[in-house]
């Protein structure tokens, strides 16, 4: 019985693709035929993919081959940019001042320094800047951020907007906005925080996550592999947790004033950037009030 390694000499046509394919294909037709308005969804999301990783693996082919440091550090502030772009404009209904600049400085100030130092130190990598080792890295921790930035800031921001009677209450009693605020930023990391810690707590159970699975196929040593995958995690896990609770605390000085005063004025209600979403989300208030 052969027990030789896969091998990382396999060339994927788009012809493999498009079987990769086939199987969003066929949720979107069941999504048809069940009127379940996930289909059109499902198309963009995966024309999205595909024009997206082509785009990112023409430029990295580029920074991979040239090994410039400058055009190493310009791919992570592009990713930021656009992970920042995607949670503020994108994805988020609720929108506070200056929102932009505070959750891209964020970002910044928690992917960046967790990916040279994890980079260097951890994953003893020299120089840390490696194309091939940090651009992967700061990519994950970007995507990981930006998904706990924006339910975070989602959360505070409808609690605020909608449901802030009990922090008004605690407010005209005489709390500071840390203190009447304190429920509301605990809830609001725990549930940015619930998708990493559970995928930290099922794996090597339940699921092999990507990296390592990666890695293997690549034909790495197994217990390698499974050390570089605990590195990635706790990597993940706090450049979430600081992106968010930065992101938090600025939102939270933004709308309870220094005289301790929810303005409700400072948060604005805006429909999705995409159109897709925005005919989606009208076609739902339409069936819900009987239309």
């Amino acid at each position: 019985m052969d027990s030789s390694p896969p091998s990382s000499d396999v060339k994927l046509e788009w012809s493999n693709v498009g079987i990769g394919f086939s199987f969003i294909a066929l949720n979107a037709v069941l999504s048809h035929f069940l009127q379940l308005r996930v289909g059109t969804t499902l198309m963009i999301a995966s024309l999205r993919c595909v024009i997206q990783l082509t785009l990112m693996a023409t430029v990295l082919q580029q920074v991979f081959a040239a090994r410039n440091i400058w055009a190493v550090g310009g791919i992570a502030l592009l990713l930021n940019i656009l992970g920042t772009f995607e949670a503020v404009v994108v994805k988020s209904q609720r929108r506070c001042r200056h929102m932009f600049p505070a959750v891209l400085a964020a970002m910044l100030v928690s992917t960046i320094p967790a990916s040279i130092l994890g980079a260097r130190f951890a994953m003893d990598v020299a120089p840390f800047w490696s194309p091939d080792q940090y651009i992967p890295v700061v990519g994950m921790l970007c995507g990981n951020a930006i998904s706990g930035v924006s339910v975070a800031m989602s959360y505070v921001l409808k609690e605020l907007d909608e449901n802030r009677d009990k922090t008004e209450t605690l407010l005209a009693f005489g709390a500071s906005r840390l203190e009447a605020c304190r429920s509301l930023v605990v809830a609001a990391l725990r549930l940015a925080l619930l998708p990493t810690i559970n995928a930290m707590s099922i794996i090597g159970i339940i699921a092999i996550p990507g990296m390592m699975t990666g890695a293997i196929l690549g034909g790495a040593d197994v217990q390698q592999a499974a050390r570089l995958q605990m590195i990635i995690m706790f990597m993940i896990t706090a450049a979430c947790g600081l992106s968010c609770m930065l992101a938090i605390c600025f939102v939270l000085s933004v709308v309870v004033d220094s005289e301790h005063r929810i303005r409700s004025d400072r948060i604005e209600l805006r429909p999705h950037w995409r159109g897709s979403n925005r005919r989606w989300d009208s076609e739902e208030r339409v069936d819900l009030s009987g239309g």
